[in-house]
């Protein structure tokens, strides 16, 4: 046989070799199944990062790997996991388009997070019209259950109903009577706002009266002289993250808790007690659904979670983050398949919950997720006796008390 023709025939051979390897490997990607890819949507960078931003995307990391130990494949029904992040900027129309390109793009199934009410409403639209999921571990506004619920939507750590209930009802009860409130001006600040009317007039209070201040606020001054000038037995702040952490440290700048008034934090988080330090916030009281110092489970839990955080411990937000995650993917997995968000979000009704940070629970057909409530008080600096050691816990809330009647919600879903 010629030279031209040995080599002809050489490359003929390296070509079928080529192209059955390319079909192969190509047949071998098609029978692959897509990854379940869970979007961690949040605030990195502003008022509510140091509550969720990377230490949500930790507790969701912590989540697959927890359930993932519990079964040897190290996948759902034979998917992989994969988990995505973005910075939503407390910017509805950001964050929307943020799920939108998840969704259509990136074959993202659930987005989870999402702190700050305002952007939640958004994004929950765009999960329910693409039939997906969102697991509102974040923001608080009751509207989330209510006028605005969603058969695509579980809000899982707390709301401004039972915040209200929790908090509102033990100061009136313990003397506050009068009430003046500084309210963050958006979603979450004016549904709060609505419920502490609700709570503290039904409990034999009175609203004098109230402002409302930009989200973000960094000079609460002229708020806090108006509250001051009130004569209110109570400043009520309604606000969270940076903007509790100002309004409260300004407050003892100018002397208001030295005084006759009690200033009460609706929303207050580890994290802003330990910005704030002890001297500072001792005495007050408020209402949580998480600590991490509660019990075995959630010291254990904890104690992993500052491991990969700077020995920072986790705030209610980022519990809610993994526990609301580790539901999710058992009900995933219970049913096979992630695609149908409302399927899988069904399920997640259907089953009881469990996890060793909020412990046994279930979720209402509005999507409400239903677990005990606790009045803590910040402990004086000589009572501390550890790192990270804050609070006494004052009282448990049954879910039973603490959660709104689901006949008073207006949610849709609700059979009347």
């Amino acid at each position: 046989m010629s030279r031209r023709r040995i080599e002809f025939h050489r490359r003929t051979i390296l070509a079928s070799m080529v192209g059955a390897a390319c079909l192969a490997a190509a047949g071998a990607q098609a029978q692959q199944p897509a990854p379940l890819r869970i979007g961690v949507l949040t605030d990195m960078s502003s008022l509510y990062a140091d509550v969720t931003g990377a230490g949500s995307v930790s507790a969701v990391a912590m989540a697959i790997e927890d359930f993932k130990a519990k079964d040897a494949t190290g996948a759902l029904k034979t998917r992989p996991i994969e988990v995505v992040s973005a910075d939503h900027q407390n910017k509805p129309d950001v964050a929307s388009a943020i799920a939108r390109e998840w969704i259509d793009r990136g074959g993202v199934d659930v987005i989870v997070d999402v702190p700050n009410s305002a952007v939640a409403l958004a994004v929950g639209n765009v999960v329910r019209d693409n039939n997906k999921v969102m697991l509102a571990s974040g923001p608080s506004s009751s509207d989330l259950t209510g006028k605005s619920c969603s058969p695509n939507t579980i809000h899982w750590t707390y709301d401004t109903y039972s915040l209200a209930t929790g908090t509102a009802t033990a100061v009136v009860e313990s003397g506050g009577k009068t009430w003046f409130t500084l309210t963050a001006d958006y979603a979450f600040g004016h549904a709060m706002e609505q419920d502490i009317k609700n709570v503290v007039t039904k409990a034999g209070g009175q609203i004098l009266g109230g402002v409302r201040t930009p989200l973000n606020t960094q000079d609460f001054a002229s708020f806090l002289l108006q509250a001051q000038g009130s004569g209110a037995e109570v400043i009520g702040l309604i606000n969270a993250g940076g903007d509790t952490i100002n309004s409260i440290k300004q407050a003892v700048e100018f002397g208001i808790t030295a005084g006759d008034q009690r200033l009460v934090a609706t929303v207050l988080y580890i994290n802003d007690v330990h910005a704030l330090g002890l001297p500072v916030v001792q005495g007050l009281q408020f209402t949580e659904p998480f600590y991490w110092d509660l019990n075995e489970g959630t010291r254990a839990w904890s104690e992993k979670f500052a491991e990969r955080n700077a020995t920072r411990h986790p705030s209610s937000l980022q519990a809610g983050a993994y526990a609301s995650v580790t539901h999710y993917l058992r009900a995933a997995d219970a049913i096979g398949d992630s695609k149908d968000g409302k399927a899988v979000v069904d399920k997640m009704k259907e089953m009881p919950t469990d996890d060793p940070l909020f412990g046994k629970g279930t979720i209402r057909v509005d999507g409400r997720k239903l677990h005990d409530m606790y009045l803590f008080e910040v402990k004086k600096p000589e009572e501390s006796k550890y790192p990270w050691d804050y609070y006494h816990m004052r009282k448990v809330i049954p879910a039973a008390q603490v959660w709104r009647p689901l006949a008073e919600g207006g949610c849709s879903l609700v059979k009347s």
